[in-house]
């Protein structure tokens, strides 16, 4: 796999490299002064928590093992980013580090200390999730669509932000206008966002789904599934011409049932078969109407 590459100024911004070893906080030091931005230091785990607007909603909970077990063995080697609360410290980026900090056991956890406005808490917390490998492909376009419509960044801004092109941006996002049970099943893994951009040309979201169960239950790749969403779209196209021309027919047809019925004087009906055949039939009601256009007909061919 292809190794993501640095997103633009990234996060390492945020983190001083002037700074040593996070120091505890000690009770003496909470009582003299609050601590202060870009301070790195030690707190409760208990008193970290989870931003509540996590743009993330999802977790490799087996990720999350592996990166516990390292942090037993090694350490928390980058400190979580926070930010002061009223009573609790709400962590801007790290929050994957802090559940696999609770995992391991641990009951502090280093942290370096920043103060931001809520949107700019969310810009940061959305940067940190697209550094992630793991990160699906739906979160992934949603959390795009956030720096489009909460920052009004445009998508070549956000292409160099995390140095993608504009039509991997473009692309990923247009994953949002799937039917939603189409999303989840790429947020499960069971199609790719292949199959996904795939499906983007129906247009129907009842059939989208269909369409994508039955690229899972037979195991379809992304070029089988685009040769079966054409033969769907062309069969389409079909069906569309062929009502084209019979409603062109039936027009016709109306036309001249009501041209004969205005010569005759009675009720005409044309019924057309395939391969241009059919009957005319017309009504009468009595043997003196029908004798009157039969004399009418034989006056017409006079």
């Amino acid at each position: 796999m292809a190794v993501r590459k640095g997103l633009g100024r990234g996060l390492d911004l945020l983190i001083p490299k002037d700074e040593g070893m996070p120091k505890k906080s000690t009770e003496k030091n909470k009582e003299n002064k609050e601590p202060k931005e870009n301070q790195v230091l030690t707190l409760s785990i208990h008193d970290v928590e989870p931003n509540r607007n996590q743009p993330r909603k999802q977790f490799d909970e087996d990720a999350i093992e592996e990166l516990a077990d390292s942090i037993k063995q090694y350490g928390v080697i980058q400190p979580l980013i926070v930010q002061k609360k009223d009573k609790y410290y709400e962590i801007i980026a790290g929050e994957r580090r802090w559940r696999a900090c609770k995992k391991a056991g641990l009951k502090e956890v280093p942290v370096i200390i920043k103060n931001y406005d809520e949107k700019e808490t969310l810009k940061i917390s959305l940067i940190e999730n697209l550094q992630r490998e793991d990160l699906n492909p739906i979160e992934e376009a949603k959390a795009y669509e956030q720096l489009y419509n909460t920052y009004g960044l445009k998508q070549d801004e956000i292409a160099a932000s995390v140095s993608k092109s504009r039509t991997a941006i473009t692309n990923i996002m247009r994953l949002l206008k799937l039917d939603e049970r189409v999303q989840n099943m790429v947020i499960e893994n069971l199609i790719s966002s292949g199959h996904g951009r795939t499906l983007l040309s129906i247009d129907d979201g009842d059939m989208q789904y269909q369409l994508a169960e039955k690229i899972l239950d037979e195991n379809l790749s992304v070029r089988e599934a685009e040769k079966l969403v054409k033969c769907i779209l062309e069969h389409k196209d079909n069906k569309k011409n062929v009502e084209e021309e019979s409603s062109q027919e039936k027009s016709m047809i109306d036309f001249f049932e009501n041209k004969m019925k205005d010569i005759l004087g009675s009720k005409v009906v044309i019924k057309n078969k395939k391969n241009n055949k059919g009957k005319i039939e017309i009504e009468y009601y009595s043997k003196d109407e029908l004798e009157r256009i039969i004399d009418l007909i034989q006056s017409i061919k006079e």
